[in-house]
């Protein structure tokens, strides 16, 4: 029975420490990357069992191609492997899978497989949403979202006028998604690596001491524990928010909505 106070309506999780799990075990690279596709499983599903709507997982960073070609060639191939054993637990728990980044520089035979287990777990009215943010990066993402909004300037669709943070959003990876309620980070680190820069702009920030490998849903429910307890204000003042919360309880109009503060 789900306990906690306040679910977040979207997740967002940077999953790290697969290598330094496998380095304090004495075990190669290789094997911590197997260990964390694991946990893929598990949270996704406790996720789906919390009720969270949306779940976005940085899976594999623009910055990553720089690893070893072994490392990289490696974890396509584990990409490739868990997309054809989680494809039916997704459908099976109505979780529509989608993927955000630059897609293109994935490898033919990972970008086939992503797009099969797309298509299968595809459904107009799913449970939840799971995005893998692949060969993904928050600046090429605002780089790219620039120039389409540059393309329909200059094609005459778009006033330059008419340029506000919604035209920005409607062109991002995934526009479909609210921005994150929750970013969680594993593995200790107090950065959020080039993730979802425009996105992140109001999300509340926990900092797991886990490795992703060592990462299980107790310590997602932990996670979500402690974002239950944040006061969110979002740049307003806490009477402001404190007010609003009463009228909502009131079933009252609010007069911040009518622009009395």
């Amino acid at each position: 029975m789900n306990s906690l106070k306040s679910i977040p309506r979207h997740i967002a999780i940077i999953m790290d420490g697969n290598g330094r799990w496998a380095k304090e075990r004495g075990l190669a690279r290789t094997r911590g990357h197997q260990e964390g596709a694991k946990r893929v499983d598990d949270i996704v599903t406790e996720c789906r069992s919390l009720g969270v709507e949306y779940l976005t997982l940085y899976t594999f960073s623009t910055e990553n191609w720089q690893r070893p070609t072994l490392e990289v060639n490696l974890l396509m191939r584990l990409l490739v492997r868990h997309l054809k054993t989680m494809d039916k637990k997704l459908k099976k728990n109505q979780v529509s899978l989608s993927a955000q980044g630059t897609l293109s520089r994935l490898p033919t035979f990972v970008l086939t497989e992503l797009e099969r287990a797309i298509e299968y777990t595809h459904t107009s009215e799913p449970k939840m949403r799971l995005s893998l943010a692949l060969s993904y990066g928050g600046r090429q993402e605002l780089v790219d979202a620039v120039k389409k909004i540059s393309s329909a300037v200059n094609s005459g669709k778009l006033e330059i006028d008419s340029i506000d943070e919604l035209v920005i959003r409607s062109n991002l990876y995934e526009p479909g998604f609210p921005d994150p309620d929750l970013l969680i980070r594993t593995g200790g680190e107090s950065r959020i690596s080039n993730f979802l820069l425009w996105q992140l702009a109001y999300s509340e920030i926990v900092i797991a001491e886990e490795l992703w490998p060592d990462f299980h849903p107790e310590n997602l429910r932990a996670a979500v524990d402690i974002f239950s307890k944040r006061n969110r204000r979002f740049g307003k003042t806490q009477e402001q928010v404190q007010t609003k919360k009463i009228a909502a309880k009131r079933k009252l109009p609010s007069e911040l909505g009518k622009g009395g503060l």
